[in-house]
């Protein structure tokens, strides 16, 4: 895995964490967030392609959309 993926997935790892905290949830096991983390970034790269959006703006967005889930 390549050094901005990484950067990526422990950026939504933390947005993730943020909106649970902010939802006043417990956070899942690290294993679970790292995979939510994992399947947003790579959510994110296939949109990014499609549209040419921002990767930040991206993941915001798919955070919220997991969180009314």
């Amino acid at each position: 895995m390549g050094f901005f993926r990484k950067q990526e997935e422990r950026m939504a790892m933390r947005l993730l964490a943020w909106k649970y905290q902010r939802m006043n949830e417990q956070l899942p096991p690290i294993r679970q967030l790292e995979a939510q983390a994992s399947s947003l970034v790579s959510e994110a790269h296939r949109i990014a392609k499609e549209r040419g959006k921002n990767m930040v703006v991206i993941l915001k967005d798919l955070v919220e959309d997991i969180r009314k889930k």
